[in-house]
């Protein structure tokens, strides 16, 4: 059983990896590792392949004071309230940007409800009608923006990136272009980790994506687009629900039951719907209200009796 010795007690040690480290010094000093102090001295790699010029990680360890232990647990517990209370801030901001964005959005976003006529079983027929709403909304009067006012834009949106990435710490080289067909400024991220940007299917990536929308918005005459990337993630994403849409299209067909979607943003269920839109069997429709709107994949003729239930 292991336990707490004295105070000075320390040991250096190295292995193949941190947490090997963490254990082997555990085990010379008799203790676990919620009792140790570590500062690491050698980070260590894997080398290529995992195998060639490799180097170790290398850690000092001591057993801490209780007043040490004491002080860590606080310092750990106001360092996770404090890290919910900013979370919640940011999901309350984040929330109320996407709202006002989508508000302001022109056109609005066209979906599939149940409450719509089902197209005819012939997908040409259904082509037509989608594209014929897709051909209303290009037709409304875009406001030309200058080259004058692409320029104010872009460095409205720079702005405030870099003041966003200055408070996280992090360096990322921000490159803007203006297209003046689609009245949509493009940003583009790079940096060393963008990882942490992009988020869990691309939640911070849009989140970030709508602020930068609502800075760009405000005061201006008209509605641009923002399209906010990095390392070439929305085409990647793209690709992937495309195959996901075919993939539950399959399965709908196989077991001849309905499938609803974990809930997307309006980006990303544009993209199913379109990716089924020409599919003889199978439908799409989404249900819900936003953030936890989502489509339901559906055989055709189930689409008929849901229609006329509605």
């Amino acid at each position: 059983m292991y336990f707490r010795r004295a105070v000075m007690d320390n040991t250096t040690v190295s292995a193949k990896t941190y947490d090997e480290a963490i254990t082997k010094a555990c085990i010379e000093l008799q203790t676990t590792s919620r009792h140790l102090h570590v500062d690491i001295i050698e980070k260590g790699s894997n080398g290529l392949f995992g195998v060639l010029g490799g180097k170790p990680c290398v850690i000092r360890a001591r057993v801490m004071s209780e007043d040490e232990e004491a002080a860590a647990e606080k310092a750990a517990e106001d360092t996770a309230k404090e890290a919910a209370r900013r979370e919640e801030e940011a999901r309350a901001k984040e929330e109320e940007a996407r709202k006002a964005a989508e508000k302001k959005a022109a056109p609005a976003e066209t979906e599939k409800k149940p409450d719509e006529k089902e197209p005819a079983e012939n997908p040409k027929a259904e082509k037509t009608v989608r594209e014929t709403g897709r051909k209303k909304t290009e037709e409304k009067p875009k406001k030309e923006v200058s080259e004058e006012e692409a320029e104010v834009l872009k460095k409205k949106a720079q702005d405030f990136l870099e003041a966003v990435f200055k408070t996280m710490n992090e360096e990322i080289s921000i490159e803007t272009s203006f297209d003046h067909e689609e009245n949509e400024l493009a940003v583009l991220l790079n940096g060393a980790d963008m990882g942490i940007l992009i988020g869990k299917r691309g939640q911070t990536l849009d989140s970030l994506q709508y602020l930068v929308s609502l800075v760009i918005n405000k005061h201006h005459d008209g509605y641009i687009r923002v399209k906010l990337d990095t390392e070439n993630y929305r085409e990647r994403r793209e690709e992937k629900l495309k195959i996901l849409a075919k993939n539950i299209a399959s399965k709908v067909k196989r077991t001849r039951k309905p499938v609803s979607l974990e809930p997307m943003n309006p980006y990303e269920r544009r993209i199913i719907h379109s990716a089924l839109q020409d599919d003889p069997i199978c439908t799409t429709y989404s249900e819900g209200e936003d953030p936890y709107r989502h489509i339901v994949v559906v055989l055709k003729k189930d689409m008929k009796k849901i229609n006329r239930e509605a």
